[in-house]
């Protein structure tokens, strides 16, 4: 079966790119050396594609939250109508590029996805606009994983959403092999254990879908899917849910493992739970035994590789 590439769009100053107000970039390394050896990306910068020039008088959101103008700051010219009709335009456009995520510039007027300055009629600002292009991308791309620069310094929130762009590639990639309840039932097999470890909730009304295949219409039944899955995975994974998988994995093996092994399993969650060592430690042990017994079901979840281990994210949480 062959992989999707993982495309995902993303400010183009994160890239290195001469775009910002002074001239200058933002280049985020992290996003180009490491990432960026796994997906292909597809730079947007909403000021210098509207025509606007570089270097350039900076840009602020002014206004209240459901009524929010992009100005300049200095001469208070107001390009909302401009901004806003080239970025209904540009995300039909990238539409075609099959995204499979964003990330965004943070504290941008035009690209921030949250906190943004908001200046009101007494030019005071607080942090609580939404760039104009991101809020338009978020609104037409409503099941897209979306992050920013300064959120995925946050090695929970960077595993997080690294963690969903693998899974919509794993979905792409099983769209290729035609809709149907048989590849439905395969792709939420190999799921189960990383949707519970997100949400138990979620992971139940999935199961609860997944069982009525043979009474839905099969479109019906991949969109709702799909919404399910998303908004699963945009939970955050907390210690105590990891902690309640890595249990529910250990239970496939109590009839294999020695008393001394089990000990050496309960003792390493239990080290993990109180925050002394990071996931990947009983996620490479549970791995050890998956591959020392050949446990089918197991070697199939994708809770226990759901991104390259060269990226190291488990290490960090």
């Amino acid at each position: 079966m062959t992989k999707e590439t993982i495309r995902i769009g993303i400010s183009s100053c994160l890239l290195g790119e001469k775009v910002r107000f002074d001239g200058s970039h933002k280049l985020d390394r992290f996003l180009t050396e490491t990432l960026g050896r796994y997906v292909e990306y597809v730079p947007v910068c909403p000021e210098v594609e509207l025509g606007l020039p570089t270097p350039r008088d900076t840009l602020r959101l002014a206004g209240t939250i459901d009524d929010t103008r992009l100005v300049f700051s200095k001469s208070g010219q107001d390009i909302t109508a401009e901004m806003t009709a080239w970025a209904q335009k540009r995300v039909e456009q990238l539409e075609k590029e099959e995204l499979s995520g964003f990330i965004f510039k943070s504290k941008s007027p035009s690209s921030g996805m949250e906190r943004v300055r908001l200046y009101d009629r007494n030019g005071v600002p607080q942090k609580r606009g939404i760039g104009l292009f991101a809020r338009i991308f978020m609104e037409h791309f409503p099941l897209l994983p979306v992050e920013e620069d300064g959120r995925l310094h946050d090695p929970r929130l960077r595993e997080n959403f690294i963690e969903i762009i693998f899974a919509l590639r794993r979905w792409r990639t099983s769209l290729k092999q035609g809709k149907s309840a048989r590849h439905l039932v395969d792709f939420h097999t190999r799921h189960k254990l990383l949707l519970m470890a997100h949400s138990p909730d979620i992971y139940r009304q999935t199961g609860k879908l997944v069982a009525r295949s043979g009474e839905l219409e099969t479109t019906t039944l991949y969109t709702d899917y799909l919404a399910l899955l998303m908004k699963g995975l945009r939970l955050r994974c907390t210690v105590a849910k990891h902690v309640n998988v890595l249990q529910h994995i250990f239970g496939y093996f109590k009839k294999q493992l020695s008393s001394d092994e089990k000990q050496e399993v309960l003792s390493i969650i239990d080290s993990y739970r109180n925050h002394q060592l990071p996931l990947i430690v009983p996620i490479t042990l549970l791995n050890h035994f998956v591959r020392k017994y050949q446990q089918k079901y197991l070697q199939k979840q994708v809770y226990l590789n759901p991104h390259p281990i060269e990226l190291k994210l488990r290490n960090h949480v």
